[in-house]
């Protein structure tokens, strides 16, 4: 065997050992791409509880702000936020931060656990 055939003997044993390692590693990123895919799937009932209890917090605000007789404007100028942060929460696209809960809480007069346990369970879907 001369010098020629083992260069290239040497090549397509490397070239054919990446290949398979380029296929063992796209197998496994489609593994873990399906694993992923799974959880998601079976999280369903967990990202629609906890819609519902944003929801549910957004109504507290919302009801608390229409008791207080006060608008969305005056609410947020008093918390020092935007008018479209309060409306965030209200509508639960966002939550309040802590600091911002216990703010309304007091501009509310009433406290945060009150408003947290006015969030109580979240409803069951009619079926």
């Amino acid at each position: 065997m001369d010098i020629g055939m083992i260069g290239v003997s040497v090549v397509t044993v490397t070239w054919g050992a990446l290949s398979l390692g380029m296929l063992v590693l796209f197998a496994y990123l489609i593994f873990l791409v399906i694993r992923a895919l799974r959880v998601y799937i079976s999280s369903k009932e967990v990202r629609e509880e906890k819609t519902r209890l944003k929801q549910s917090l957004g109504e507290a605000l919302r009801e608390l702000r229409i008791q207080n007789k006060m608008t969305q404007e005056f609410v947020a100028q008093t918390v020092g936020v935007s008018r479209q942060a309060v409306s965030k929460w209200e509508s639960g696209v966002s939550d309040p931060s802590t600091s911002n809960l216990i703010a309304l809480a007091k501009l509310y007069h009433t406290t945060v656990e009150e408003i947290l346990q006015s969030v109580g369970e979240p409803e069951q879907p009619q079926g």
